[in-house]
Parts: C-alpha cells; structure tokens; sequence
C-alpha cells in the first residue's frame, strides 16, 4: 500500500535507526514563545508505554529537533505541544513540509491555548489543505486499543468535546491534532496533574494507537 512503501523509503533513506538498533520519537521545538517544551515527562511514558504494551524498541532517549533542522528527516513521528504563540518562518514552513510530504508523521497535542496559532502555521505548510475532523471509524482510534467515541477527555477547560482533526496529503494522514483533550498531559508523571489511573491509562492507550498507526504503515 502507498502508506506502507513511503514509510519504507524513509526509512532506509534517513537512517532511522541509531547505534542501538531502535527508533525514536523526537519533541519539536518552534519558534514564537510558546512553551514547546510543556510536558517534560510525558514522551519518556509513552515511549516505554508503547515498549511495553506493543513490544515496541523505540530508544528511551527522546530528543528535541529544530524546525528547521536537517535531523527533522531522521525521525518517524515528532511530538508537538504548547499553551502558546507559535511561528513559522519560510525554511521552518518549506523542511516541515517535505518532512511531511516525505513520509514524517506530526502530532499536534494543544495543551490549551495554542489552536488560534498553530492553525495558520501549518495552513502555511500545506496552504491546500484543512483540517478536517478524523470520523470514529478512523484506523487511529482502532489499533491495540479501541476507542468507538474517539479521543478521551484528559483535562477539562471549556466543557467541549476532545476532538482529533488530520491533514491528509494525497489521502495519507499526515498530521493529528488532539484539541481539547490535553492528551500529552495524561501522559505525563501521576504526580504532575493527580490525573486518576483510568485517565492515565485512557491516555496513554490512545498515544500508543498514534504510535502504532505511524510504525504500522496503516491506512
């Protein structure tokens, strides 16, 4: 399948595996003030979170990757978060693009705050496309962990419904955007938000069904 294959080619072609044999998920970090770097513990979770519940061998160290930087293209699946401003300048747009063109996987996980900003950003990364809402039926709600009623509701702010929205480029998902759901948050320490275990759990199921989706190649 068309997924399938650009996932092979990007990976053979970037070298995605380091001196251990493993992949790795990377943190981006973006230019405009906002706080990319919100949620320290919750990428090293859901990493061994995904080690542990699908025999995965993603690298426990979690690096953080530049926009703009060349080493965007060495990574399957980057992790974006934020209560704030973000921007994107012209190079920052242009490598963001052909990392999601090529084959990369971006998730968006606002922390709250972000939507009004991060919307026109990627609107200049792909200035074709919307976001569109990812129906219930979707692959991503359904891998090891099925969620029939789509994202779940970590953090509550303005007693809206959590939603998950996708930009598809040539009918592959690109891009998921978790909005009102704070899903990056319910996977951090227990200590950090006193998020119940269930939460917790919910939570780092659904990161491990968006990690999953992206390794798997699925459609």
């Amino acid at each position: 399948m068309l997924r399938t294959c650009l996932f092979a080619c990007f990976l053979s072609l970037s070298g995605l595996l380091n001196a251990q044999g493993t992949y790795q998920i990377a943190l981006l970090k973006y230019n405009g003030g906002g706080d990319w770097y919100a949620n320290p513990t919750s990428l090293p979770n859901l990493v061994k979170y995904c080690n542990d519940q699908l025999a995965m061998n993603i690298s426990t160290e979690v690096p953080t990757v530049e926009v703009s930087s060349p080493d965007l293209f060495t990574f399957p699946l980057v992790h974006m978060t934020g209560h704030g401003n973000v921007v994107f300048n012209g190079q920052e747009t242009e490598n963001l693009r052909n990392y999601l063109i090529g084959g990369g996987f971006l998730h968006i996980s606002d922390n709250y705050g972000m939507d009004p900003y991060i919307r026109p950003m990627m609107k200049r990364v792909f200035p074709e496309l919307e976001f569109v809402e990812l129906p219930f039926a979707h692959a991503l709600y359904h891998q090891k962990f099925d969620f029939p009623n789509g994202l779940p509701k970590v953090h509550e702010h303005d007693s809206k419904p959590p939603q998950g929205f996708g930009l598809f480029w040539e009918g592959r998902l690109v891009c998921f955007y978790d909005f009102e759901c704070d899903l990056g948050d319910g996977w951090e320490d227990q200590e950090v938000h006193n998020d119940s275990p269930d939460k917790r759990a919910k939570a780092l199921q659904m990161g491990a069904n968006i990690v999953r989706y992206v390794f798997s190649g699925a459609e």
